[in-house]
């Protein structure tokens, strides 16, 4: 026995005497993704200055990463001996799963392969100091309690995208990137590297790519949604070089994170088009495009497009050892196509029935292309129009519907839908978020992702490989905000990917979340903190509504004012309900109990007291299931929904419906107005209605919506007669318009509180 294990043994002797009879208590580790199954023990291992790591070639990364994080994050000098050791297990059902043991005298990692080892470390890393991170430790012995750790991921594919067409990142941002998601036992990373915007791989057989294609002559100001659009003038773009591209697959391998790469077709091809005309319909010369959107510049369905992708291709595919390429197959408008004799003809001469069916054709024939050079191809959920390509996986990402059909059909599926992986949205309710593109998903709500819809059964579930967050960077220009961004909803991603469900929890999940900010600063990551800010919530009580504040972290205090003063140290604690029965205001922000510091920004809600609010409501669709904000009820609470993010608590959305809303006010009452809003954010796919029908118990009264550049719509009707009914017509707006984002799919409609006067 060696003099270190003699004296930790010592050292641990002492601890059990010292202990008496006091039961040893431990404090239960913060590890994100949250482990299936942990066991604390009595004692500790020490790391200092002597420990040996021993692993063979089977676990060459796990082990060199483990070795480099100890030595770089701190001045220990590690032996070789076998204190902290690798042991190939067989036995280890899941390729990815692992065991982690700490005793007194020795740390083991158990593994069937060097992914699973490599998981254990990452677990490890989460039980040693901050400090190893940034090289700020001072110790020279680290104590770490005895436990042991059996773990294994719920999904195979769990993985992190990121769109650098729009705006582009650093080669070392880009390992950073990949840093995070191996941190977090994540290992796809999914590069969106074409688009209409920029091309940002280097093709050598066509260096117009990278002449013109690369860049665009200036950049949308702003939101897309504000008219008119403004534009900056200034050049914007760059591309990875092949060698670029070698390094940061070469630095994947080290963190066991496989890169797919996403090459567009035939839609989002505008800027390769404006580099090469002859790949699209016209020829006509056209420029990247400088603002965000849909653009009806596709890929011609002509051999010469073909040749030029298989070319591109042949250079993509010795770049990334990963089984997938992933080809888009989203958002392409066939207006050209409709008008183009060389598409018409390939139609007939094809026997196709019509230009989905073209598209089928084309992806069809991509992938027998890359299938030939043993790969296989993913893509977004629009390549089940027409007919899935053989072999296709399927990225699901406007709802669940592609997810449910292509597994039905056997075909593997990665979940990514808007509703809960698209961290482009807002993630919070404050108005001092950066612009984003829409939408509000918060913390909560990625967290309670499944990833299977339970539309299928048990041996269709199979096919549902896993989840996938998506960062698309339209309004994202800088690596700061990148991560802003991300953090911390990566981390509930990671949860809802890798953990078992009976382990989540949400208020546990948070505790751990406060936990690895710290972490995420020692890193000097920058991370949204929401976990301070004030929640809102309406509730029924004896036929009252009544506003109830919480926030999600324990041991803090809210204080609030109700009459327009900002929340301080001397404010009223909140503790009871607020009785929503009067037109009010109130402002509210978390304290900390002990230091009185203020620690979330000031939440600010208005209830516009109205003869409706509580009353009896109906519809005759139910919205969806990923809109359905509080329900029909939300719509007679008097809160109204944010004026920029359409998926709050109080907006309800409805896909391609219909719908038909009733209110009973209970008896007969004078009503004066009848007002309500609607979002119209066309590059989201929501448009508002373009008339709505009012019957009331003797009238009926049609409006006609206008201003429709607007991003959200309100109507009122005048009515100043007696009724106990009211009832809203509102028709869905129908098929969206060629030469718009979503071009052909039905489209939302998302309706805001109803206000009776």
């Amino acid at each position: 026995m060696s003099f270190k294990k003699i004296l930790v043994l010592s050292v641990f002797i002492s601890f059990l005497f010292n202990c008496k009879s006091e039961e040893y208590v431990a404090e239960t580790p913060k590890i994100i993704p949250i482990p299936s199954n942990l066991t604390i023990h009595k004692g500790y291992f020490v790391l200092d200055h002597g420990v040996g790591i021993s692993f063979d070639d089977n676990f060459k990364v796990s082990g060199d990463f483990l070795r480099n994080y100890i030595q770089n994050g701190s001045d220990i000098e590690l032996d070789d001996n076998s204190d902290i050791q690798f042991i190939l297990d067989e036995t280890i059902e899941n390729a990815e799963g692992y065991q982690l043991n700490i005793e007194p005298y020795q740390i083991t990692i158990r593994a069937k392969t060097d992914r699973g080892a490599f998981y254990a470390v990452q677990t490890l890393r989460q039980l040693l100091p901050l400090e190893f991170e940034n090289r700020t430790l001072s110790d020279e012995q680290i104590s770490i309690p005895c436990m042991t750790v059996t773990d294994a991921p719920q999904f195979q594919y769990r993985g992190m995208h990121l769109d650098v067409a729009r705006h582009m990142f650093s080669v070392d941002f880009i390992k950073q990137y990949i840093d995070a998601i191996a941190m977090l036992k994540m290992n796809t990373f999914h590069w969106h590297l074409t688009d209409d915007q920029g091309w940002r791989i280097e093709i050598k057989k066509f260096p117009k790519l990278q002449e013109i294609a690369a860049y665009r002559n200036e950049t949308l100001i702003g939101h897309y949604s504000d008219q008119p659009h403004q534009f900056d003038g200034k050049s914007y773009g760059g591309f990875y070089t092949q060698d670029e591209v070698k390094s940061i697959v070469a630095y994947a391998q080290t963190r066991h994170v496989t890169l797919i790469p996403e090459i567009e077709l035939p839609g989002h091809a505008q800027a390769a088009i404006a580099a090469y005309p002859n790949l699209g319909c016209t020829g006509e010369s056209i420029d990247v495009a400088t603002k965000w959107g849909v653009f009806e510049d596709i890929y011609c369905s002509k051999d010469e497009t073909f040749e030029f992708l298989e070319a591109v291709l042949d250079e993509v595919i010795p770049l990334f050892p990963s089984e997938y390429i992933h080809i888009g197959g989203d958002e392409a408008p066939k207006t050209h196509w409709k008008a183009c004799a060389q598409c018409q003809n390939r139609i007939k001469s094809e026997g196709l029935k019509d230009e989905h069916e073209l598209q089928n054709y084309f992806i069809t024939r991509i992938e027998r292309y890359l299938n030939s050079k043993g790969k296989q191809i993913i893509g977004w959920d629009e390549i089940l129009e027409g007919g899935l390509a053989p072999n296709a996986t399927v990225m699901s990402w406007r709802g669940t519907k592609g997810a449910i059909e292509a597994a039905k059909q056997h075909h593997n599926v990665v979940m990514t839908p808007t509703s809960h992986c698209y961290f482009d949205y807002y993630q919070s309710t404050n108005e001092d978020e950066p612009t984003a593109i829409g939408g509000f998903l918060p913390l909560e709500k990625v967290y309670h992702f499944n990833p299977v819809p339970s539309e299928l059964n048990t041996d269709e579930a199979q096919y549902i490989l896993g989840a996938q967050g998506n960062l698309w960077t339209e309004y994202i220009p800088t690596e700061s905000q990148v991560e802003y961004m991300i953090f911390p909803r990566i981390l509930a991603m990671s949860e809802v990917v890798w953990s078992q469900n009976d382990t989540k929890n949400y208020a546990d999940f948070t505790m751990r979340v406060e936990h690895f900010n710290k972490r995420l600063d020692a890193l000097n990551i920058n991370y949204a903190n929401h976990l301070y800010e004030v929640l809102g919530n309406v509730s029924k009580n004896n036929n009252q509504l009544e506003y109830l504040l919480s926030t999600v972290t324990e041991g803090k205090v809210i204080r609030l004012t109700m009459n327009g003063d900002e929340p301080n140290f001397e404010s009223r604690v909140y503790q009871n309900p607020i009785a929503i029965d009067t037109t009010k205001m109130i402002k509210a922000a978390v304290f900390h109990p002990e230091t009185n510091e203020k620690l979330s920004p000031t939440f600010t809600k208005h209830f516009n007291y109205h003869k409706a609010v509580g009353k009896t409501i109906t519809i005759d669709k139910t919205p969806h299931k990923s809109y359905a904000g509080s329900g029909p009820d939300g719509l007679l609470n008097s809160i109204s929904g944010s004026d920029s993010r359409y998926g709050d608590k109080e907006w309800l959305g409805f896909w391609g419906e219909d719908i038909e809303i009733t209110i009973d006010l209970n008896e007969e009452v004078e009503i004066h107005s009848i007002e309500t809003r609607f979002h119209n954010g066309n590059g989201q796919w929501i448009y508002a209605p373009e008339k709505v029908k009012l019957e009331l118990d003797n009238d009926l009264i049609i409006n006609n919506l206008t201003l429709r550049d607007s991003l959200i719509i309100s109507t009122q009707f005048d009515v100043n007669q007696r009724s106990r009914y009211v009832k809203l017509r509102i028709p869905n707006y129908g098929i969206i318009p060629d030469g718009r984002q979503g071009a052909g799919q039905k489209a939302w409609t998302f309706i805001d509180e109803i206000i009776i006067k």
